[in-house]
């Protein structure tokens, strides 16, 4: 039966939701964004509840200022505190785990590959991780922007739709602009792989996610060598039809 969990972190109390089992392997689920630890459309709960039918534990928490925990909410870079306490209260509450796995998505992959392995974090699956900030416009990366273009000017109904007026000039315009920038600051995808070469680590990425586009085209040159596992989808949080199948398999297949 799921339980609630309070703990402590840096003098404030975080709240987080144990799926208990009887596996000695367990998985540490980390939230992205803002979001609790239910996840997306319910997501992270539904795949705890998976998960623990089929024998092993899982744990879910709300970072600092996030859901049901207490404290200042500072944004994915100040997790490492939050990580390390609930890896903590993760091991108490499920003494018989000897094997503890992380998974993330987006920024969550990425404060789990940053910050997973100084708290106990043994192999991880992560998820869209991100690695290139968003551009001051609001427009997504370049590299995303180059293949969405790219993706429609291969529909003949896009070259009639331009010929007849029905493209907005204007955006294409903003678009256009992107692409041609030059790259942003690319230290956060250098720490992301350096971090990458000391931990075991599977890749997950949507296909048409502009996350995980932008991480491919940042990382290209980085020398990253973990598995990469592509779902086909256009769904950041992996919440269209066949999605979370897919997702849970990949978790599947590195859990053991």
């Amino acid at each position: 039966m799921r339980r609630l969990i309070a703990f402590p972190c840096e003098g404030e109390t975080l709240v987080g939701s144990l799926d208990p089992a009887d596996g000695t392997t367990g998985l540490l689920i980390v939230s992205g964004g803002n979001e609790p630890r239910m996840g997306a459309h319910r997501g992270m709960a539904l795949l705890a509840t998976r998960l623990a039918a089929a024998g092993w534990p899982v744990f879910r928490f709300d970072r600092r200022g996030v859901g049901d925990s207490a404290g200042a909410n500072g944004g994915w870079a100040t997790r490492a505190p939050d990580i390390a306490a609930a890896a903590a209260a993760f091991r108490t509450e499920a003494p018989r785990m000897r094997r503890l796995m992380g998974f993330g998505n987006c920024d969550a992959a990425t404060a789990l590959a940053l910050f997973g392995q100084a708290a106990g974090v043994d192999a991880m699956v992560l998820a869209n991780p991100w690695v290139v900030e968003r551009e001051p416009d609001g427009l997504p990366p370049p590299a995303a922007i180059r293949a969405r273009y790219a993706e429609r000017l291969r529909r003949p109904g896009e070259w009639r739709r331009l010929a007849r007026g029905g493209v907005d000039l204007a955006k294409l315009a903003r678009g256009l602009r992107a692409v041609l920038k030059i790259p942003s600051d690319p230290s956060l995808a250098r720490r992301f792989a350096d971090a990458l070469r000391e931990c075991d680590a599977t890749i997950v990425l949507a296909s048409g996610d502009a996350t995980a586009i932008a991480y491919a085209d940042a990382v290209k040159d980085l020398g990253i060598t973990a598995k990469v596992v592509t779902i086909d989808t256009a769904s950041h949080s992996f919440a269209r039809a066949g999605d979370a199948e897919a997702l849970e398999a990949a978790i599947r297949a590195t859990l053991g």
